[in-house]
C-alpha cells in the first residue's frame, strides 16, 4: 500500500481542529480532516500514489503543500512514505 504523511505546518483554524505537527497517513480511507481542507488535497493525495511527481518551486517531487480555502488558515504539506 502507498502511504501519503500529511503533516500541519501552521494552523489558525476557527473551529480548532488542528494544531501545527499534527500528523495523518493516508493509506485507503480519507483522514479525519475536515472536507474543506481534504477537497483542496485529495488530488495530490491521489496523485502521488499513483505514481505522479508534482511540481515544487523549481523542480518536481514526490510531496506538495496546500492551504485550506478559508484565506489560508491551515497549511499542510503531504509526502510519499515508503
Amino acid at each position: 500500500m502507498v502511504r501519503v504523511k500529511l503533516t500541519i505546518t501552521e494552523s489558525r483554524c476557527r473551529s480548532g481542529y488542528f494544531k501545527a505537527g499534527d500528523t495523518f497517513i493516508v493509506e485507503d480511507l480519507c483522514p479525519p480532516l475536515c472536507h474543506e481542507l481534504w477537497n483542496i488535497i485529495y488530488p495530490y493525495v491521489f496523485a502521488l500514489q499513483n505514481g505522479a511527481e508534482l511540481d515544487c518551486g523549481e523542480t518536481r517531487a514526490r510531496s506538495f503543500t496546500a492551504q485550506c480555502p478559508d484565506g489560508g488558515r491551515v497549511r499542510i504539506r503531504g509526502e510519499l512514505i515508503d
